[in-house]
């Protein structure tokens, strides 16, 4: 089963590889044993097997839009395969969500500019600050220097939590109690410059979509985060990736967080948080139909190993049972 979900190379030492499949697997679990329990129990495919399916998907967050996709997908393979059982109608969503996800799956590539200038944001409580102290050590694996710049300074708790993460990651943090964060960050940026630091991450202070002046605050940090890396003839002004943090339990308001974000700030990525058992899961469909950002990285726990690139195969692969 899910033969083809199979990778010839995997990028992780296998022990490692099939921790983290796990931990994915069980973070999915929620919405993953409605749909175990709808295929396993055998019986032929008909309206009622897919009207069970519509409603599994739309409450796990998958979306009407997505949904509607994914059923059109389901009943074309059907009639192409001349499938008749429930049971078969596993790997034929697994087509399916693949078909749907896997334009998302594209990695970061950090390479081209130095620094590279990361810019993360998103609403209170998304996990912005504990996914900065995460990617500073996904980075730092990948034999990179990285800085931070403790840019949430409204929040004295932001600053802090960072500063830990940075002494556990061993990386230099630039932050200053309150003032402006636009200038915390031009100050980190010109740092990483001086230092040839190859990853500058750039922390901000939660916001609600709503709130207009806060919205146009984070615009401003944005263009002066360009003043102080502005564009080459060979190169584009900073910040050079916009990431966006989603909390994976937020449901459909992440596609307006999405939209929100992405007319301010041009968002360029994104990463979604809390994949840990509490959560559906299925908004990332959602976003894949409405806004097909690419999802840089999940996060499934707490620990620092716990945010990793985004691979469709695996989350199709742990979300319907595949065999590890």
């Amino acid at each position: 089963m899910f033969g083809f979900l199979k990778k010839s190379a995997p990028d992780q030492p296998a022990p490692e590889k099939t921790s983290w499949l796990g931990r994915l697997k069980s973070g999915l679990a929620r919405t993953g044993s409605q749909l175990a329990d709808l295929f396993g129990r055998g019986g032929r495919i008909d309206d009622d097997l897919y009207e069970e399916l519509e409603t599994i998907l739309i409450t796990a967050d998958v979306g009407m839009d997505a949904t509607r996709f994914l059923l059109a997908e389901l009943r074309h393979q059907v009639k192409l395969q001349h499938l008749t059982e429930a049971g078969q109608l596993k790997e034929a969503l697994a087509h399916s969500l693949l078909k749907l996800l896997a334009p998302l799956a594209r990695p970061l590539e950090t390479a081209a500019h130095q620094p590279f200038v990361i810019m993360l944001a998103g609403v209170n409580g998304a996990g912005k600050t504990t996914s900065i102290g995460k990617l500073a050590r996904y980075f730092q694996g990948q034999g990179k220097t990285v800085l931070l710049a403790a840019g949430d300074t409204f929040r004295a708790a932001a600053r802090e939590q960072l500063m830990e993460w940075g002494a556990r990651n061993n990386v230099t943090v630039i932050s200053q109690q309150g003032g402006d964060p636009a200038a915390v960050i031009y100050d980190a940026v010109q740092a990483a410059v001086a230092r040839k630091i190859d990853v500058v991450l750039a922390d901000t202070a939660g916001r609600l979509t709503t709130q207009a002046h806060l919205m146009e605050e984070i615009k401003k940090v944005k263009r002066v985060i360009a003043k102080a890396l502005p564009a080459t003839p060979t190169s584009p002004a900073a910040p050079h990736e916009v990431l966006l943090v989603l909390d994976a339990n937020t449901g459909q308001n992440a596609l307006s967080q999405v939209k929100a974000f992405g007319d301010a700030l041009g968002v360029t990525g994104l990463i979604l948080t809390k994949l840990d058992g509490t959560a559906k899961g299925g908004v990332i469909a959602a976003i894949a139909k409405a806004h097909p950002i690419p999802v840089r990285f999940i996060g499934v726990g707490e620990g620092l190993d716990d945010l990793r690139p985004f691979v469709a195969e695996d989350f199709v692969g742990a979300l319907l049972g595949s065999d590890e």
